[in-house]
C-alpha cells in the first residue's frame, strides 16, 4: 500500500525540536532572511539573554551611524546622515542592481514556493481549465486499508483548504515586498529624472560659459592688436620729437655718432654699409639736407678712410628758393680734446643734378669720399674716437 503524507505531517517535520507546527516555517523567505530566522519553539533562552546582555553591555557613547535605505534589498553602508545621504544620492546605479536581484530572488522563491505545494500535497494538483479551481489528477489507483470513504474525502478537503492558506499567506508577503520595492524604484526614478534635468541645466550654461569666454577672448585679441599699433605710432611719434629736437635752422649741425666699433663692422660686412643723420636746414625756411657717413668708406676710400657726403633732401619751402643749391659746405671730424679738428670743404657743382630740386625724397650724396683716414682714427694723439663715439659737424654758409 503507498502511503502519503498528509500537510500536517509535512509542516511538523519542517521544525525539528517540535511536535507541532511552525507557521514561520512554512513562508518564503530569501536566503539572507533565511539565516536569521530562528523558530520561536526550537530557540535557545540562553542565547537570547546573553545577546540582551551583550547590547546592554555596548558603550553609551558610541556614535550611532545610520543605515542605507536600502540597507533592506542588501547596501551595506552605514554613516553619518550626511555620508548617508551624499550615498544615496551618488549609488543609484548600485541600488537598481540590488533591487534588480531581489526582485529576481523573490520570483525565484515564489516559483519555489508554488512548486513545493504542489510537491507536497498528497495528490498532485494541476489547474482546472478555467484556472481557478483546483482538480485531483491521479497517478494511478490509491490503495486504502478500507478506512472509511466520508473520513477520507474530508480529510483531502481540510489538506485542500490548508494548502490554499498556506500559498495565500506567502502570496500576499511576496505582494507587500514587491510594492515596497516598487516604492523605492519610483522613488529612484525621481532622483534621476532631477538628476538629468541638472545634467541639462548644467550644459547649457557650460555652453554659455564657452560662448562669453570666446567672445572674451576675441576681444583680448583686438585689444591686443590695438596696442601694438598704438606702441608703433607712439615709437614713431618719439623719433619725430627727438628729430625736432635735433634739428637746426642756421646750417650749422652736430652729429654725434655712438657704437662706431660695432657699425663699423656692420659696414665692412656690408650689412649696412652707411647711414643718415636728422635732417637740418640752412634757413628758419631753407634748404632741408642731411649727411651720409660711410664708416668704411665708399668709391675711392673704401676700404681705407671715411666717407662723407651732403645730401640734399626734398623740403616743404623748395618751390620758393633758388636753384641750383650754390652754397659752400665744410665738413668737421672734431678732436674732442680740442687740439687739431679735421677740416674738409667743397663747393656744389652746379651741373650736378645732386644739387639741383629735388624730384624725390632726397637726391644722389656728394662730398668727400677721402674725408678721413681709418688708421689715424683711434690715434693715441688725439681723440676722434672716444669711448666709442666720434662727433661730425657741419656748416653750410648761406652767405656765399
Amino acid at each position: 500500500m503507498v502511503q502519503r503524507k498528509t500537510l500536517a505531517t509535512h509542516l511538523e517535520s519542517g521544525c525539528p525540536n517540535n511536535k507541532t507546527a511552525c507557521p514561520s516555517c512554512t513562508s518564503v523567505l530569501t536566503p539572507r532572511e533565511l539565516q536569521k530566522h530562528v523558530c520561536p519553539s526550537s530557540g535557545d533562552k540562553k542565547t537570547a539573554k546573553t545577546d540582551k546582555k551583550q547590547k546592554n553591555n555596548q558603550p553609551a557613547n558610541s556614535k550611532k551611524k545610520e543605515p542605507c535605505i536600502f540597507s533592506d534589498v542588501g547596501c551595506p553602508f552605514k554613516g553619518n546622515p550626511d555620508k548617508v545621504k551624499e550615498h544615496e544620492s551618488c549609488s543609484h546605479a548600485g541600488h537598481l542592481q540590488l533591487l534588480l536581484d531581489v526582485t529576481r530572488a523573490l520570483q525565484r522563491t515564489l516559483n519555489s514556493a508554488t512548486e513545493r505545494v504542489y510537491q507536497d500535497s498528497p495528490v498532485f494538483l494541476e489547474p482546472g481549465p478555467n484556472g481557478s479551481s483546483l482538480a485531483p489528477q491521479a497517478d494511478g489507483d490509491i490503495e486504502t486499508d478500507g478506512g472509511d470513504p466520508g473520513v477520507s474525502d474530508k480529510a483531502f478537503s481540510l489538506h485542500d483548504d490548508q494548502v490554499e492558506l498556506a500559498a495565500g499567506q506567502q502570496l500576499d508577503a511576496l505582494q507587500q515586498k514587491v510594492q515596497v520595492i516598487e516604492n523605492i524604484i519610483s522613488a529612484l526614478n525621481r532622483e534621476v529624472e532631477k538628476t538629468q534635468i541638472s545634467v541639462v541645466a548644467m550644459n547649457r550654461d557650460h555652453c554659455n560659459s564657452q560662448q562669453i569666454i570666446q567672445h572674451l577672448e576675441a576681444t583680448v585679441a583686438e585689444l591686443q592688436q590695438r596696442l601694438v599699433r598704438k606702441d608703433i605710432l607712439i615709437s614713431s611719434l618719439q623719433q619725430s620729437i627727438s628729430a625736432q629736437q635735433d634739428v637746426s635752422y642756421d646750417g650749422t649741425f652736430y652729429w654725434r655718432v655712438c657704437d662706431v666699433s660695432q657699425k663699423q663692422r656692420e659696414a665692412a660686412n656690408s650689412q649696412k654699409i652707411s647711414q643718415y643723420s636728422p635732417a637740418f636746414y640752412t634757413a628758419r625756411y631753407g634748404f632741408k639736407v642731411c649727411l651720409r657717413l660711410y664708416l668704411n668708406g665708399d668709391g675711392a676710400g673704401k676700404g681705407s678712410h671715411i666717407s662723407l657726403f651732403f645730401v640734399i633732401m626734398k623740403g616743404e619751402y623748395d618751390p620758393i628758393l633758388s636753384w641750383p643749391f650754390k652754397h659752400k659746405v665744410t665738413f668737421f671730424l672734431l678732436d674732442q680734446n680740442q687740439r687739431e679738428h679735421v677740416i674738409d670743404a667743397f663747393r656744389p657743382d652746379l651741373s650736378s643734378m645732386s644739387f639741383h630740386q629735388p624730384v624725390s625724397d632726397m637726391n644722389v650724396a656728394s662730398g668727400c669720399p677721402l674725408f678721413f683716414p681709418l688708421k689715424k682714427l683711434r690715434s693715441p694723439k688725439h681723440a676722434y674716437c672716444k669711448d666709442d663715439t666720434i662727433y661730425i659737424k657741419c656748416v653750410v654758409d648761406t652767405s656765399s
